[in-house]
């Protein structure tokens, strides 16, 4: 079970740790592939017994309830890419000297020898979209493509079903990536490193490290955000990266692009890195107003998707017909409604800091509506840095105190609306109070810089609530 491919998993006996999206791909994959698979899980509620019975119909063991042992006889563990790398099962697996790999990794060991390129996007903030306006891209220049990896469509289902793909848009999480090692992809693009999921990764060092393994093998671009301030940068995770002879690092930039970038100029999207005698030509891709919605940080994954997009040899027109045809997914700044001349927008999808900083930086006069769960998170920069735009904010969710605390040292003269009820009322209520507060032409952002369980089964729930409480504010 070494670094090669693996051809013959006959009798192969095989963990695969975790149900869900990624267990239940892998553990099928495998049994077809006449492994004996084992799938250990730590819950055992009736949806993890529903998926129990489907797969020990197949003739797969299922062993629900226990996470932590590791089964007698296991030669490799699949595992989802959620479970922590502190779990028993895996220092059980260390001292049996058994391999652990994540679904990617198996993904990537199972493709064929004419297999797709993959395109890789990952960051703290916007894999998805940026995936998605790099599908729109490559679709527009007419290759067989889809959007895989973490956002919907199993990179296993992708890889072993019968679709013929020309390239892969592929998103990783630090999560995936960290139990990924063999994975070369054709380019890669890290978008921006904040904060996030320390608790599973340990520190901010191991959290970048995972991110630029990305970047590991690549064969023609490594994309890099050349704005991204902070240690480590983007740019340093490439430097770092052993990638294949003749690989170029190309930035993105907000701004007038340099040689082996590309940027905006006057309204315009530009490319100077994929192009003939980059010190002295540029090549337009499009409008910035091609790009929905044209947000600062939006414009940056359009950039990025651009470059991943160039660097496959796609044409400049592809770039402006992909962008132009994209749509972005709901609850990311999405405008759900003027109402008395108040635009009310819905950025449920920002569950972290860094998230709700672009979302706050897109609008001038802002009402914000925020709070949830923190996941250890601390508020003061985010605050400090978006102060001079608020004219109120209104607080919900379990850690508001933590919000309304940065609000006191930071935006003192800002008045906060703090809301402690947590039933499903609250949100109504927090869209009146955000009317009340808010004046024509100001924005009310739903950008809670939290994560939404305390209240709602998910972001999309939350975003739902908001956007209904804004119907009802206009009826």
């Amino acid at each position: 079970m070494g670094s090669g491919q693996v051809t013959d998993w006959q009798g192969k006996h095989v963990t695969v740790a975790g149900l869900g999206v990624s267990g239940v791909p892998a553990a099928r994959a495998l049994h077809g592939l006449g492994a004996e698979v084992t799938v250990v899980n730590d819950g055992d509620d009736a949806r993890a017994r529903e998926q129990a019975a489907e797969l020990e119909a197949l003739g797969v063991t299922v062993r629900l309830g226990d996470g932590e042992t590791l089964p007698d006889g296991t030669e490799l563990i699949v595992t989802a890419p959620g479970w922590r790398p502190d779990k028993p099962l895996f220092a059980a697996a260390d001292r049996a000297g058994v391999p652990v790999w994540g679904d990617v990794e198996l993904a990537w060991r199972l493709r064929g020898p004419d297999a797709a390129p993959w395109l890789a996007v990952t960051g703290t903030n916007g894999k998805t979209t940026t995936v998605q306006m790099l599908a729109s891209i490559l679709e527009a220049a007419g290759l067989r493509t889809a959007a895989v990896g973490n956002i919907g469509v199993s990179l296993l289902d992708a890889v072993l079903g019968e679709e013929r793909y020309d390239v892969l848009a592929v998103e990783l999480s630090s999560y995936q990536l960290h139990w990924a090692p063999s994975p070369r992809a054709h380019s890669a693009a890290v978008l921006n490193l904040a904060p996030d999921h320390l608790d599973w990764h340990g520190s901010m060092e191991a959290y970048a490290r995972d991110k630029g393994r990305v970047y590991e093998g690549n064969r023609v671009a490594c994309v890099y955000n050349a704005d991204a301030t902070g240690k480590p940068s983007t740019e340093d995770l490439v430097r770092e990266a052993d990638v294949e002879e003749g690989c170029r690092a190309v930035g993105f930039t907000l701004g007038a692009p340099g040689p082996s970038q590309l940027g905006v100029v006057e309204g315009i999207l530009v490319d100077r890195a994929f192009v003939e005698n980059r010190q002295r030509n540029a090549q337009e891709l499009a409008e910035v107003s091609d790009v929905n919605p044209p947000a600062p940080h939006n414009i940056a994954n359009a950039l990025a998707a651009a470059a991943l997009a160039r660097a496959y040899g796609v044409p400049a027109s592809a770039v402006r017909d992909g962008l132009r045809a994209f749509t972005p997914d709901a609850h990311r700044i999405a405008h759900v409604a003027d109402v008395d001349g108040v635009a009310y927008i819905d950025d449920s999808k920002a569950t972290n800091t860094h998230a709700a900083e672009a979302s706050l930086a897109a609008y001038d006069s802002i009402v914000w509506i925020a709070g949830g769960l923190a996941k250890g998170a601390t508020f003061d920069e985010l605050v400090g840095g978006a102060a001079k735009r608020l004219r109120g904010a209104v607080l919900i969710g379990r850690d508001r105190a933590l919000i309304r605390e940065a609000l006191a040292r930071h935006a003192p003269e800002v008045p906060v609306v703090d809301l402690g009820r947590t039933d499903t009322g609250a949100m109504l209520q927090a869209v009146q109070e955000a009317q009340r507060l808010a004046r024509p032409g100001d924005t009310v952002l739903l950008a809670p810089a939290c994560a939404s369980m305390d209240m709602f089964a998910n972001y999309n729930k939350r975003g739902d609530a908001f956007a209904q409480a804004v119907r009802e504010l206009g009826a």
